[in-house]
């Protein structure tokens, strides 16, 4: 049988599976070659998050995704795609699909996650989470495929209401609970086009649980915080996440714009083992560390990018650095260019 054949198979029951369950597809295919990356990044930014796209190599543009709607807005997406490199934009979210944690299974191909002062390497069966909402950057090498879980925050904070903690980590899927969660991925995303509607929606709960567990086990002793502490200090990290680049930026204005006391912060803050202004040095360093590894600040000195992400004291700066991510910045950003050159090969 030939390869278009065997294609012309595969997305019939694709086709199948997505009228039984209600699914959407989406690929570059049914585009003009010159819309491609243009339409790619405005479904991205439709259905997951407001992104910045380039591909990583001179190979065409291809990414076919089907999303699947779930229980409690989660969302179960499997994609395929050359080699990209996505980018969060700095705006906010303009749906609310958007505000979600992605937790995401490679099934092929080399896959890289930055968040959070982290990066994360991932090759087929390997698992990580990502905030939706906060910057990332998502980069693969080569052609590579992937189930997205879209957990939508509110919902899956009540289920570990710590799980800041937990993004751009990699799960390890080599034994345990982790390797019963990816297995069942796997096996679900080859099952869908024999699922009915409601086989497939009795699978939620018990995957969703499978995750939850996996992800526990990456730091099964931190604090949890109720529901509506949670909530409060998600919007407290908002305002300094959007703020910190302000040299002048203070407890005060914090306090004052988010209507709590100084006070009251640092309690919810204390849960997570730091402090007001020690988070708010932290988004400076993972602002730092997020330009000195880009490609696109290669050009500027560290003296500017320090200064334009909120630091106006440059020995204070490297010593924070080095104390956070264990080399000077000079060092970090020469070992940044290595890891490229390798990751690019």
């Amino acid at each position: 049988m030939t390869d278009r054949a065997m294609g012309n198979i595969r997305e019939r029951s694709m086709n199948t599976s997505l009228y039984q369950l209600h699914g959407q597809r989406f690929c570059t295919d049914d585009q003009p070659h010159s819309h491609r990356l243009d339409w790619l990044k405005e479904v991205i930014g439709r259905e997951y998050a407001n992104v910045d796209v380039t591909p990583f190599n001179d190979e065409p543009v291809f990414n076919e995704m089907a999303i699947y709607p779930w229980s409690n807005g989660v969302r179960f997406s499997p994609i395929k795609t050359h080699s990209l490199q996505i980018e969060r934009l700095s705006r906010e979210p303009t749906n609310i699909s958007q505000d979600c944690y992605f937790a995401v299974l490679v099934t092929k191909g080399k896959y890289k996650l930055e968040q959070d002062g982290r990066e994360v390497f991932l090759e087929k069966g390997d698992m990580t989470l990502y905030d939706a909402t906060q910057w990332h950057r998502i980069t693969m090498p080569q052609a590579v495929s992937k189930v997205i879980i879209s957990l939508p925050r509110d919902y899956f904070r009540q289920r570990i209401s710590h799980i800041g903690n937990l993004t751009a980590k990699k799960i390890s899927t080599k034994s345990g609970t982790a390797a019963i969660t990816a297995s069942c991925i796997q096996s679900l995303t080859q099952q869908l086009d024999i699922l009915d509607c409601n086989t497939f929606h009795s699978l939620h709960d018990p995957l969703v649980d499978l995750l939850t567990l996996s992800l526990n086990q990456l730091e099964p002793k931190s604090v949890q915080l109720s529901n509506t502490q949670s909530s409060t200090l998600f919007h407290v990290k908002r305002y300094i996440n959007q703020h910190c680049h302000y040299h002048d930026l203070s407890p005060k204005m914090i306090s004052e714009a988010v209507g709590l006391s100084v006070r009251y912060i640092n309690n919810l803050l204390q849960a997570e083992h730091t402090s007001l202004m020690r988070y708010v040095t932290q988004q400076r360093l993972n602002s730092v560390y997020r330009k000195l590894n880009s490609r696109q600040f290669m050009h500027r000195t560290i003296t500017e990018i320090a200064l334009e992400s909120g630091f106006n004291n440059m020995a204070h700066f490297s010593r924070a650095f080095k104390a956070q991510f264990g080399l000077s910045p000079r060092q970090f950003r020469q070992d940044s260019k290595n890891k490229m050159f390798l990751f690019d090969a």
